[in-house]
């Protein structure tokens, strides 16, 4: 396989255009482009840097110049789309939700392992050099037993009756809307970092609208959500889509008996480290990251370092993984199923009013983390 390796994108969107800019920011090539139409997909490849428009998706994945599928397109396609890559014999990048059923996302993920391929799904936020020194110091013990996990993930672009989206159809985005969107997110982010597994939970979902721009609403605007872990800790999270002021606020505290560890998403080149006697704010850079989290800095303290960032970091991981190379903390499609069993649990539990048990089953594959199996389940 040459170093260079070849894209195909699937869907042409915003999504879509990270994708592309992460994929060229590594050295590899976005080869092609599908989407809705011929005439949608030549307008959007000198968009994406791509060379070529294909007819529609099923070309795309069947091209023989193409060494890795990227689909970017609306939730309800997502499994068809990967378990043709997959049988097709081409890696595979799937934006998340991996599948609208939890049945789909597991089929998915026992294909992925037995085809031998790279399966990721783009639970980016574990590639901030902030995140990787969080979870090292967890692991090293700085808290103590983490017994409290508590956060929100917070925006605001669905706030008013006049806003609206492909999402918020579940005939397009799925059952779940703002927990399958942000909140598997926020969940998959805590169990990276701290190594709990959610294994019951109770929940309420919401919205803050019946109807947008005059037809009926059926998915939920947000949630609040109570939890325990298998290491015998509690937690909370709140999820909304429709939260004024909040443009992406994905925020935590991972509380324990001799420190707590806070973070926030909009402002990520720094965290919180609380104290009974002090508190202390480390920002991104070689006095406060170790090893592990200081190879996903890549620009100098001060020059602040965001989201496309973080993706570029985890598409170098992806495209590494694709390479051969083992790569730790590679989100998989273990994880996508990880994900729509808690999304799963979490529409169970509003709808039936009580705490409902989450799976925890280990993944298909327990030993090539940078194929089908995850790297923390």
């Amino acid at each position: 396989m040459s170093d260079v390796l070849r894209a195909g994108i699937i869907g042409t969107g915003f999504m879509g255009q990270v994708h592309a800019r992460a994929i060229k920011a590594n050295g590899h090539v976005v080869d092609g482009v599908a989407s809705s139409s011929r005439q949608s997909a030549e307008r959007a490849a000198p968009v994406l840097g791509s060379g070529r428009a294909y007819d529609d998706a099923e070309a795309l994945i069947c091209s023989d110049s193409i060494d890795v599928i990227h689909i970017c397109t609306p939730n309800v396609n997502h499994a068809t789309l990967a378990r043709a890559a997959l049988e097709a014999g081409k890696h595979v990048v799937c934006e998340k939700p991996l599948a609208t059923s939890v049945e789909d996302a597991c089929q998915l993920e026992s294909l992925a392992f037995s085809m031998r391929r790279l399966a990721s799904v783009p639970f980016v936020y574990r590639f901030y050099p902030t995140i990787r020194e969080i979870q090292n110091r967890v692991a090293r013990g700085v808290t103590g037993p983490l017994w409290m996990l508590h956060g929100s993930y917070l925006q605001d672009w669905l706030a008013g009756a006049d806003a609206d989206n492909w999402r918020v159809d579940p005939h397009s985005g799925g059952a779940s809307r703002a927990f399958a969107d942000i909140g598997v997110h926020w969940c998959d982010l805590m169990e990276f970092v701290t190594g709990h597994r959610i294994t019951s939970l109770v929940a309420h979902t919401a919205r803050a609208f019946s109807q947008r721009q005059g037809r009926d609403v059926h998915t939920e605007d947000g949630a609040t959500v109570m939890f325990t872990t298998d290491r015998h800790a509690s937690g909370s999270v709140v999820i909304s889509q429709v939260s004024p002021g909040r443009k992406n606020r994905l925020w935590f505290s991972f509380d324990g008996p001799d420190a707590s560890l806070s973070f926030d998403q909009e402002t990520p080149d720094s965290f919180w480290v609380g104290g009974v006697a002090q508190n202390l704010t480390v920002m991104r850079g070689p006095d406060g990251l170790g090893a592990g989290a200081v190879e996903y800095s890549v620009v100098p303290p001060g020059h602040p370092q965001g989201y496309q960032d973080a993706f570029n970091g985890y598409m170098k991981d992806v495209y590494r993984a694709a390479a051969g190379e083992t790569v730790v903390g590679l989100p998989t499609f273990a994880d996508g199923r990880r994900a729509a069993q808690i999304t799963a649990a979490v529409l169970e539990s509003s709808r039936r009013r009580e705490w409902v048990d989450v799976p925890t089953q280990p993944s298909t594959n327990h030993s090539h983390g940078h194929l089908g199996g995850s790297t923390h389940d």
